[in-house]
């Protein structure tokens, strides 16, 4: 049986050859295992305090098969972005000049570096096993992170981004990043990604402060602003059925979009409901709908399965309820991982 839940100490070893197996790009996930530590021990933290408002905290999700314990994927939900470290985005701004001398006009575009101290509620570092994807598990794992901000609402802001992958070649390498920022920070890009998850001071110090004009890049640089990876394509695509849409903020790092919702506009959390638990049942009916149901069990605990609907009452089986810690008459919620309309 597979489950969605909080992710917890004991999780590190399996999540660590997890991260090991991403591919070079996701970068957020590139941590060696003491920094890997420190973010569970921060999501275990964060799944545990009882505190109202938001925070920086990441909640990690992992997806796990209860039956060989093995952990195939993982997504999370950074609280708020900004805090005591601001989040660093260019801005694309654009402009118009001319020269009456001259009898010419120009419209020019440039990157403005923009720091946002008191930032959204932030969505990443979503990986699934390859062989594990199908069967709806990859978009069971990304939209678990909307049934938990609906369940916990105080905790998160009330607008959501997702900084996506930019375009990268087959060896790695990323245009964006040689181009640019890899000029003022002498590291690779890999190194510098997986570095700012920890601290962004090495942006401030490094990087230019002045704005860059993309009339002074290459044309294929300038075209892959806004672009993604095309493994991103997928949850690009999903996330923008949910009602996620572009903005003007683009990564300082590989040129991927910034794309942002108002937290009460995102579908799957408007389609997540609080219902309470009528029967627990050896047997469902031929009229069972799937959808994923969760609980707080665990901090948050969450199956893909079939269960039977009468008004706000659910009726599961036995497993699943097992594997929720809930019974009859406790109190869940639940969500279709496709919109009906």
């Amino acid at each position: 049986m597979w489950i969605v839940r909080a992710v917890c100490i004991e999780d590190l070893d399996a999540l660590f050859e997890l991260a090991q197996s991403a591919t070079k790009g996701l970068t957020s996930l590139q941590l060696d295992k003491a920094r890997l530590l420190d973010r569970v021990e921060q999501s275990t933290f964060a799944f545990s305090r009882t505190g109202m408002s938001p925070r920086g905290e990441p909640y990690v999700l992992v997806l796990v098969n209860t039956e060989t314990d093995e952990l195939v994927g993982t997504s999370t939900v950074y609280a708020k972005t900004g805090g005591y470290q601001p989040l660093y985005a260019y801005r694309r701004v654009e402009s118009e000049h001319r020269s009456e001398l001259l009898g010419v006009s120009q419209h020019r575009e440039r990157l403005d570096l923009e720091r946002i101290h008191d930032g959204p509620t932030e969505i990443g570092s979503l990986f699934l096993r390859g062989i594990y994807r199908g069967e709806g598990r990859g978009r069971w794992l990304s939209l678990a992170r909307f049934a938990l901000i609906s369940m916990l609402p105080h905790r998160f802001a009330d607008r959501v981004i997702a900084q996506m992958r930019g375009r990268a070649k087959a060896d790695g390498n990323v245009p964006f990043w040689d181009a640019v920022a890899g000029r003022f920070i002498p590291v690779d890009f890999a190194t510098a990604d997986a570095m700012s998850t920890i601290s962004k001071q090495f942006i401030e110090e490094m990087m230019p402060h002045h704005p860059i004009y993309l009339d002074l890049l290459a044309r294929n640089i300038r075209e892959g602003i806004g672009q993604v990876h095309e493994e991103t394509e997928p949850a690009v695509a999903l996330l923008e059925a949910e009602g996620f849409t572009g903005t003007d903020l683009f990564d300082i790092f590989d040129a991927g979009p910034v794309l942002s919702t108002e937290t009460t506009a995102i579908k799957a959390v408007q389609r997540t409901r609080s219902v309470t638990v009528g029967r627990v049942v050896d047997q469902l009916g031929a009229d069972a709908t799937r959808v994923m149901v969760a609980s707080s069990a665990g901090g948050f605990t969450s199956v893909l399965t079939e269960v039977q609907l009468t008004g706000d009452a659910v009726d599961l089986v036995q497993q699943d309820a097992r594997q929720l810690q809930i019974e009859g008459g406790s109190e869940c919620v639940l969500m279709p991982l496709k919109s009906t309309h």
